[in-house]
């Protein structure tokens, strides 16, 4: 969150960044990165060749072939889906909670956005029931719904929903007519891959899926950023990716050069990477369990994090004692528990709940440490939770929650 709590209780400016690693940049990314800040030509809009051949290579090995006249690269994830939300076209439906920055990117193309209820056992994607309703009452109001965005790996509860919802919760849109933009960035952040089965949309509908990744989910620094887009074979997926590139271009989003390599060295996987992604998701998911034990022990609520940096609880059986402390809302609860924590709390408002369900997003990586030193002790410690620093970081969280038992 930027800007003082008081100023960035509303304004899309002033919205939460995704959950950040909390570690510093990888050597050899890095050094890729500086090995090309001397080439002069730019990078076209939607990547250039090798960039959108690394990002092929990266969709094969998780079973979602694909060719680079189907891919697209752009400067961040926010211009990726604006510009994709520009070439659907019609009225935007997403699941109840939802990343912070989808539906200001609706709304300022000037799109109607619905927020459709998930199911009880995770977040991400919507309950394919109620996704029914909203479409035919959306339709029966004289709206037009065309596009439904979900996110299986999730922000912000951090669940990863069940093939079989997954499943009815596509056929379902399909069914109305639908297409589906699948945001696929925390995929590589599972605590438990072994454990935990994760399926594309893409895979189940592959005409009428387009998958977005943003590399700083797991590749990436926040600072580096990429994003890419696989679009469905065909005619009507050529069609979109063209109108795609029309807005990237207007946009004016490209990749850097510099930045292009790296993301094209990333995306290859080489071990020092691939190594990397999978110590830190373990870390990070060392850290959030504990976080989860902390909300848990104070009385409030939470779905067990599965994937990503961060996890989401629901403090409403605490209000009575936030009642006590001025909090009655999500945005007032944003501003007590960021005060309280000194970093970025976000409320439920930020991600599309109502504005008196006292909800927050909560991320691991400032719990890493605040120095490289501390952080990369963190990463290389098979008992991070005891090292003092990531200790008293925890110990410091939790009596913020058993001041509110």
């Amino acid at each position: 969150m930027q800007g003082t709590a008081s100023e960035g209780r509303g304004p899309v400016r002033y919205g939460p960044h995704a959950p950040e690693t909390g570690l510093p940049v990888p050597q050899g990314p890095a050094a890729v990165l500086a090995g090309a800040a001397d080439v002069a030509p730019g990078e076209p809009p939607g990547g250039g060749p090798a960039l959108r051949e690394a990002a092929c290579r990266y969709w094969q090995r998780r079973g979602l072939p694909s060719g680079p006249a189907e891919v697209v690269a752009a400067s961040g994830a926010q211009p990726l889906l604006f510009a994709l939300l520009g070439a659907y076209d019609g009225d935007v439906l997403m699941p109840r909670p939802c990343p912070a920055w989808w539906t200001p990117q609706a709304r300022l193309l000037g799109r109607p956005a619905y927020h459709v209820p998930t199911p009880a056992e995770c977040g991400g994607v919507p309950d394919p029931f109620a996704l029914l309703e909203t479409v035919r009452r959306v339709r029966s109001e004289g709206g037009r719904p065309r596009l439904l965005l979900l996110c299986v790996p999730d922000d912000p509860t951090a669940t990863v929903a069940p093939p079989e919802t997954v499943r009815e919760a596509c056929e379902a849109a399909v069914g109305e007519g639908l297409h589906i933009i699948s945001d696929e960035t925390w995929r590589d952040t599972l605590h438990r891959p072994r454990d935990t089965v994760l399926v594309s949309p893409a895979e189940m509908c592959p005409g009428d899926v387009t998958v977005i990744s943003d590399l700083a989910g797991a590749l990436t620094p926040q600072s580096w950023p990429v994003a890419i887009a696989r679009f469905p074979p065909g005619a009507q997926g050529a069609a979109r990716r063209a109108r795609t590139l029309d807005f990237l271009t207007a946009l004016g989003a490209a990749v850097p050069a510099p930045l292009s390599a790296a993301a094209a060295h990333v995306l290859d996987e080489p071990p020092e990477v691939a190594e990397r992604a999978v110590r830190a998701a373990a870390l990070h998911a060392q850290v959030a369990a504990a976080v989860h034990r902390a909300v848990l022990v104070a009385g409030a609520v939470s779905r067990p994090p599965q994937a990503g940096r961060h996890l989401y609880a629901d403090l409403a059986p605490l209000r009575g004692r936030l009642a006590e402390r001025g909090v009655g809302d999500s945005m007032e609860l944003e501003e007590y528990l960021s005060g309280r924590l000194h970093t970025s709390v976000p409320g439920g408002h930020r991600f599309g709940d109502e504005l008196g369900a006292l909800r927050v997003r909560l991320s691991t990586g400032p719990l890493l440490g605040t120095t490289t030193d501390e952080q990369l002790a963190a990463l290389a410690s098979p008992t991070p939770l005891e090292l003092p620093h990531v200790e008293r970081a925890l110990s410091n969280l939790g009596s913020a929650f058993d001041e509110l038992r």
